[in-house]
């Protein structure tokens, strides 16, 4: 899946860690990802999430989507710190399952936590 994943390489995310329930990715800020007042832009802190969110919960052959998500901003970053998301899954049931992602700076300050809540397809993985 992320081979395929422009939108994550284009933001520079590095996959640091893949295993099934678990993914942790990093993405140093660079000047074009902040906003109006200088800090991080919060959507892409949200991709970084998504991203080892998604990584996370695609743990088998099944695609599987996110059903929803809800962040929570605690701290700003700016251009030249590096995030790293942690993705860890929570519970998995049938089609559906909760994972939290906890977005740190560089010193393990808390950025943000987020919670994505996944569904599993009946879709065919891409290939090539």
């Amino acid at each position: 899946m992320m081979d395929r994943d422009r939108a994550s390489a284009a933001l520079g995310m590095v996959v640091e860690q893949d295993e099934p329930g678990l993914a942790v990715v990093s993405m140093r800020v660079r000047d074009d990802m902040t906003n109006g007042f200088h800090i991080t832009h919060g959507g892409l802190v949200f991709a970084l999430a998504d991203t080892a969110f998604a990584i996370a919960c695609n743990e088998d052959e099944r695609v599987t989507v996110a059903a929803g998500a809800d962040i929570t901003f605690l701290k700003s970053t700016v251009a030249g710190q590096t995030l790293t998301a942690t993705a860890v899954r929570r519970i998995r049931s049938g089609r559906t399952g909760v994972y939290d992602v906890s977005v740190v700076d560089e010193h393990g300050d808390a950025v943000a936590e987020f919670r994505g809540r996944s569904l599993s397809t009946d879709r065919s993985p891409v290939r090539g």
